[in-house]
């Protein structure tokens, strides 16, 4: 796992971040501008991945 973000953290690069659950399954993707704020997700254990 490359530097997981969470919801309300700053995003570091533009591009697609893939939404992944507590069992490391992808749940949906989301695109994101460098330095805006992560989006909410619908469960607090989910985090963001860069979609390489």
């Amino acid at each position: 796992m490359n530097n997981p973000l969470h919801s309300g953290d700053i995003c570091p690069r533009t591009g697609a971040y893939k939404v992944i659950n507590e069992d490391g399954k992808t749940l949906n993707t989301v695109f994101v501008g460098e330095g805006e704020t992560m989006p909410p997700t619908q469960h607090s254990s989910c985090y963001y991945e860069f979609a390489d």
